[in-house]
């Protein structure tokens, strides 16, 4: 946490004479370094370490995250909660907690400033929640409660095109770290060290049980390094730009008593890099793929299979492209283009991507023609209301079919037209009964009646709203709605939300689910199912045989953007925690089996 220099100085006395280190607590490390010194201080924090369980934490906060830490300078020096998601370093707080009485759980929270939490620096998802870890104060800091949500298990990294901002800066956003593209969260740079150093205390405190723990895009699977390369090298960088603080200092000391046990990185900062050294700075490209190969075409799909490339540190994945345009990245050498055009030639080709951003040449430009079959992304169904009910100007439920397809409106008349005949929704819904295909965009034209207010209709598909078709009262207006992208059978409903108007609608239309998904070849024959879906409450459930020998679990929207990668996701349950994902329609890939699946 950095300090004014004023502040610093105050306190440099002070914490000369109270923050002792007890005396041989180190003794044991003298000349070690890297997996050896790192080894070695996790049986020295081991030791002595009191696990007082997660409610205690509150108690603990009481003396290890308090402004003004036993007497040394803090910011308001008001006793009130010390919390890196709130706190102004350089001005006053836009809001503050006290001790005992904003927490969180005996408060709800929306906003900002409603309550404080416990925030695991380490997501507790990653090790299923369990103890010591889920308890142990060293990682575990008192955050405001809105910003720890929004937080969610994102890995810490730079923040590049942002999402959310927090009030006293915090980011959450796409990432620029290097080596990794996913969401991330930036805390402001008077925490970064203390985040940073928080994490090297945790793989070093439970380095043994890292290969029995999720990554969360943070963590690696082995004890050392034991955390993935491009966090590693961000939380380096991190820790030289935040040195360690006297407010850092004195909560170690604090957390010492409160727990039995301290961060060896704020006690000797020089640890960190005696053990991982300095960041590592790898601009070797991977070598280039080579064997690209395109074959069993399908009248909407190819299957590609190439020859892995290598990389001085490790390649992480392989983009395709698709006549020149980028559409997904697997990790595997095969992988299966769907949703392409019938009759249709194509040409691919891959490029090697490793853990610090650097790319390969490209492949070899693989071409492969689709068969004949029914086209996707065409016009897939229309409804121009001419089978409608004879016309009527009372309000009725209206049901006719057309095209295979029977339709009812609700509180609906006839007798109005735009282009012909059209239906008219007073308090009522358009819906459809159960369609084939998939549906990619669909386009409507509304036009406001008699009296009213200038609006729109809201757009529902298998229950979940895709977006709405505004109208007023001047001209028919023409709408489309893109990127609906929802595959299989699927509901249209048309929804009127506004009392009173009077809303006709006419040329109504639809296009086939065509967005080019890649999904990696199954390996694994065995039957595998996912549920809910949709998924509305966070979790989602896999069933099948060997769970627990899948190795990797992706998850992609449906651009193909790799949203999260879980190493070992069944190892110790059949869930896969969603918090943080926004509605929409996702892939989710492992080394067995690919799904689609939609979150509610």
């Amino acid at each position: 946490m950095k300090r004014t220099l004023l502040s610093f100085l105050m306190s440099f006395a002070f914490i000369s004479a109270f923050a002792q280190i007890p005396t041989g607590y180190y003794d044991g490390t003298a000349g070690l370094t890297g997996a050896a010194l790192k080894t070695q201080l996790k049986q020295i924090i081991t030791n002595g370490h009191v696990d007082h369980g997660y409610n205690g934490l509150w108690t603990g906060y009481q003396t290890t995250d308090r402004d003004n830490i036993a007497g040394i300078p803090g910011y308001e020096n008001d006793g009130t909660i010390l919390d890196m998601y709130s706190e102004n370093p350089s001005g006053t707080d836009t809001y503050t907690f006290n001790y005992g009485t904003t927490q969180c759980g005996s408060s709800g929270y929306t906003n900002e400033g409603d309550c404080y939490n416990r925030e695991h620096v380490v997501p507790q998802s990653l090790f299923s929640e369990n103890f010591p870890m889920k308890s142990d104060i060293n990682f575990i800091r008192p955050t405001d409660g809105k910003v720890n949500g929004m937080r969610s298990n994102y890995p810490y990294g730079k923040v590049g095109t942002t999402t959310y901002i927090s009030e006293n800066g915090s980011k959450l956003g796409t990432s620029v770290s290097p080596g990794y593209s996913g969401t991330v969260f930036e805390p402001i740079d008077a925490f970064k060290g203390d985040i940073a150093r928080m994490i090297f205390y945790f793989v070093t405190r439970y380095e043994t049980q890292l290969s029995g723990f999720s990554s969360g895009n943070m963590l690696g699977n082995s004890a050392f390094p034991g955390l993935q390369i491009w966090e590693l090298n961000q939380l380096l960088a991190w820790n030289t730009l935040d040195p360690v603080s006297a407010a850092e200092i004195a909560r170690n000391n604090a957390s010492y008593v409160y727990q039995g046990n301290r961060n060896p990185y704020i006690d000797h900062p020089e640890y960190v890099n005696q053990i991982w050294g300095t960041p590592i700075i790898d601009t070797e490209v991977p070598t280039t793929p080579t064997n690209l190969a395109a074959n069993s075409p399908t009248s909407n799909s190819i299957s590609l299979s190439w020859t892995a490339s290598t990389d001085n540190i490790g390649v992480t994945g392989y983009s395709i492209y698709v006549n020149g345009v980028l559409y997904s990245t697997v990790s595997g050498t095969t992988a299966t283009v769907s949703g392409l055009n019938p009759s249709t030639s194509y040409t691919f080709y891959v490029i090697a991507n490793d853990a610090s951003g650097n790319i390969s040449a490209q492949s070899n430009v693989a071409t492969e023609t689709t068969l004949a079959g029914q086209p996707g992304g065409g016009s897939c169904g229309t409804e121009n209301f001419s089978n409608i009910p004879a016309a009527a100007t009372s309000y009725a439920t209206q049901t006719w079919a057309n095209n295979g397809i029977t339709w009812t409106a609700t509180d609906a008349r006839t007798d109005q037209t735009i282009n012909g005949k059209a239906i008219t929704i007073r308090n009522g819904n358009l819906t459809s009964t159960s369609i084939s295909g998939g549906i990619q965009s669909l386009t409507l034209t509304a036009l406001l009646k008699f009296t009213g207010s200038d609006s729109a209709l809201n757009v529902e598909i298998n229950g979940t709203q895709v977006g709405t078709i505004p109208y007023n009262g001047a001209t028919p207006t023409t709408t489309t709605i893109n990127n609906i992208n929802v595959s299989g059978n699927f509901i249209i409903k048309i929804i009127n939300p506004v009392t009173g108007n009077r809303v006709v609608i006419d040329d109504l239309s639809w296009t086939c689910f065509s967005t080019l998904g890649t999904v990696e070849t199954t390996k694994d024959k065995s039957g595998f199912t996912i549920y809910p879906n949709p998924v509305k409450n966070n979790e989602l459930f896999v069933k099948g045989e060997n769970l627990n020998r899948i190795s990797k679990a992706q998850i992609y929207d449906f651009s193909g953007k790799l949203i999260e990668t879980i190493e070992n996701p069944f190892k110790n349950s059949n869930k896969i925690n969603l918090k943080g994902f926004v509605k929409g329609n996702y892939i989710l890939k492992t080394d067995s089996f690919s799904t689609k699946f939609i979150v509610d």
